[in-house]
This record gives C-alpha cells, sequence and structure tokens, in this order.
C-alpha cells in the first residue's frame, strides 16, 4: 500500500498523495514540465539536477521505460510529481516501470496531486522551494506541515548549489567509451565522409546532443566542464560545443573564462541552453533568471534571420539579458522566444560562432532544429578549409 506524502511549499501551500518510486524525503526547487509525453528523457536530463519537476500531463508511466529513451546514465531529477501514475505499462520497448526505475535510482515521486493546480500556482508566484515529506504510520496530523514550510523557507535555492559538479564528468554517461571519452561512431543516411573532430564540453551533456553529431559521421570527444580551455584545445578540435547543464551560469566564471579563450582561439563553437548563457556572460553579457523558467516540449522560438518559427525543446531557468550585449561584441540576437520575448539565440555577425537557448537535440520535443547541427558541421567545414 504507497505510503501518504506531502510536497510542502515555502509560501505555506501544500499538496498530499502518496509515494513512488524511492521513499525518500528530499529538499529542492519546485518546477513544471508541459510535455506531453518523454518522462524518462526529461527525468534523466541532467539539467534538472536541484529540481523536482510536476508534469502537468495528466498520466504519466503509460509506456514504461526503455534504455533507448534515457538522455543520461540515471535519472537526475530530485523527484518526480505527477497526477496519476499508470498502474501498467505497455510499450514494446519497455524494460520496466517507472516507479520500479526510480526506485532502483533512489529517486521519490509523488502521485495523486492535481498537478494543473500546482502548475497555476508555480506561474503566479515563480519557482518556489519545497520539501517532500513522508507521513508516519497514521498519516499527517494537524499541525504536523507547519514546520515542513520553514525548512523550505531554510533551504539553499538552486543558484547556492554546484549542481554542475553533480553531473558532469570525464566520460559521464558514454556508452561503452572505455574511459576514452569518445563517443561511439554512429552511422545513418546522413553520415558523410568527414571526420571532423568535436569536442562537446560537458556541463550536463544530453546523450542526443552526442548522438546527432555522431551520426552525421563526426568524431565526438566529451570533456568535463573542469578540464579548461588549453586541456580543450589539446584535442586539435575542429569544432567546440559547450553543452547543457544544470545551475547559475553567474557560478561558473572559471567556464565563461574558458569560452573566452575558445573565442580568442578562433575554433568554431556552438553553445546549446546553459552553454548559451556562458557564451553571453563570456562576451561581456549578464543573465538573470527567469520568473518559472522555460521547461516542454512546446515553446514557439523565431529565427530572425529567416522569420521562422520553430516549436522547441527547453529546460532553463536563467536567460541572457538582451540589453546587456555589448553593441562592440560583435554578436547579435539571433533568435526569440514568442512568448516572453526573451534571448533564444546568438550569433556573431563574422566569426563561427553561435549559441541557442533550445534544445536542437529535442527528446523530448520536436525534431525541428537538428538543422542547427548541420549548420554548425558546415561552419567547422568552412573554416578548416580557409572559407571563413
Amino acid at each position: 500500500m504507497a505510503r501518504e506524502a506531502a510536497l510542502v511549499l515555502e509560501d505555506g501551500s501544500a499538496y498530499l498523495g502518496q509515494s513512488f518510486g524511492a521513499e525518500r524525503e528530499i529538499e529542492a526547487e519546485v518546477v513544471f514540465n508541459t510535455s506531453m509525453t518523454g518522462y524518462q528523457e526529461v527525468c534523466t536530463d541532467p539539467s534538472y539536477r536541484g529540481q523536482m519537476v510536476a508534469m502537468t500531463h495528466p498520466q504519466i508511466g503509460n509506456y514504461g521505460v526503455s534504455p533507448a529513451a534515457a538522455e543520461s546514465t540515471r535519472p537526475w531529477v530530485e523527484a518526480l510529481i505527477v497526477r496519476d501514475l499508470a498502474p501498467v505499462y505497455h510499450h514494446w520497448e519497455a524494460t520496466g516501470g517507472l516507479h520500479e526505475y526510480l526506485a532502483r535510482w533512489g529517486v521519490p515521486g509523488l502521485e495523486g496531486v492535481d498537478t494543473r493546480a500546482l502548475t497555476r500556482r508555480l506561474r503566479r508566484t515563480g519557482s518556489l522551494r519545497g520539501v517532500l515529506r513522508l507521513a508516519g504510520r497514521h498519516g499527517f496530523l494537524p499541525g504536523d506541515l507547519e514546520p515542513y514550510v520553514r525548512e523550505a523557507r531554510a533551504m539553499p535555492s538552486l543558484s547556492e548549489r554546484d549542481v554542475i559538479s553533480e553531473v558532469s564528468g570525464a566520460g559521464q554517461g558514454l556508452p561503452d567509451s572505455g574511459g576514452t571519452g569518445r563517443w561511439p561512431v554512429q552511422t545513418a543516411p546522413e553520415a558523410g565522409p568527414s571526420r571532423a573532430r568535436i569536442v562537446i564540453v560537458d556541463c550536463g551533456l544530453k546523450h542526443n546532443i552526442a548522438r546527432s553529431l555522431a551520426r552525421r559521421g563526426v568524431e565526438v570527444v566529451v570533456l568535463p566542464w573542469q578540464a579548461g580551455a588549453e586541456a580543450i584545445l589539446a584535442q586539435r578540435p575542429d569544432g567546440v560545443v559547450v553543452s547543457n547543464g544544470p545551475g547559475d551560469p553567474a557560478r561558473l566564471d572559471g567556464l565563461v573564462a574558458d569560452v573566452q579563450r575558445l573565442l580568442e582561439s578562433g575554433v568554431p563553437l556552438m553553445g546549446i541552453c546553459l552553454g548559451h548563457q556562458v557564451l553571453g556572460r563570456a562576451i561581456g553579457a549578464t543573465t538573470s533568471r527567469l520568473p518559472y523558467g522555460h521547461h516542454g516540449g512546446n515553446h514557439p522560438v523565431k529565427d530572425l534571420d529567416s522569420g521562422r518559427v520553430y516549436i522547441t525543446t527547453q529546460n532553463h531557468e536563467f536567460r541572457v539579458d538582451a540589453a546587456s550585449i555589448p553593441p562592440d561584441s560583435g554578436f547579435r540576437v539571433s533568435h526569440l522566444n514568442l512568448n516572453d520575448g526573451s534571448v533564444e539565440g546568438l550569433a556573431h555577425r563574422e566569426l563561427p560562432v553561435f549559441s541557442v537557448q533550445f534544445h536542437p537535440e529535442g527528446y523530448p520535443g520536436p525534431q525541428d532544429n537538428q538543422p542547427l547541427f548541420d549548420q554548425f558541421l558546415e561552419l567547422v567545414s568552412a573554416h578548416t578549409t580557409g572559407g571563413v
């Protein structure tokens, strides 16, 4: 029989439900995700480290879990909050259920929560700190939840946690890499003869970023975020990708300095999500926190060059402040979020450098922006042949 549990937020609100996954009590910030599918990809996205995720879609777990859907070697969410946990899963690739999967990795869940009401609260107030607590044998008694409000208010914010160090590491999540840090070569119809070497700076890498590059026929080498510019350049890369990851870019002065050094080297550079924010800080811009972040697979973004609107996958709490981009930096805003007007992309007017705040690799979500990897490799090719 499921154990009663409660999510208690710093504003004094509480949501009662039943525990699933691991029976653990945790403290973390609470965010919501609007994706209708892809709960395993969400759970295994390292960018969610330090956060509990409430899924707005009412039923979760109906197609189980499978190795093919994982975006890392393990789930990174602090907890998963759902309205209805499917009691039975069915999918031809499934190897187990969501409850067992989270329990195996020590990740708690809370079901039976009105996640729509929770989402409306977070939209009104912004992201909130919260605690997940388990009831005693007789359930929660009057007054039991009041101390938890104080605990939620006392916990550190996401900006105070070094979450990037928890998810990044040499070869972290590399399947069958043998400790080399090299992503296994993949073949696909679009794979060409190029053997350009692309170094990914792992700030909390989603697997499909590496897959998207590897199946285009390039050699992918993954280095941890603390590797440093000299170690990156020692790999003699034809291009560098600074990956997604969790936390506040304002904490990453060392990585910002590394990106500045990479810009000086002239190597083609692409930033994704946190990598985009780090690039923004490297060129002298500031970053700030969004009220409740962007989390989901249905965010409209406008490409200012073509005028086209794309539906994107997003998972981030911070943004590059448009007004802070130095006019003499050579960078311009390339993409805008149509929901709130925030910066979704940067591009240099001459150098082979650009970044996007959204996830071109998707998973979960649309694959509309996969051509951005082709765009980056075209810049790499032009640079190596002297065309840039």
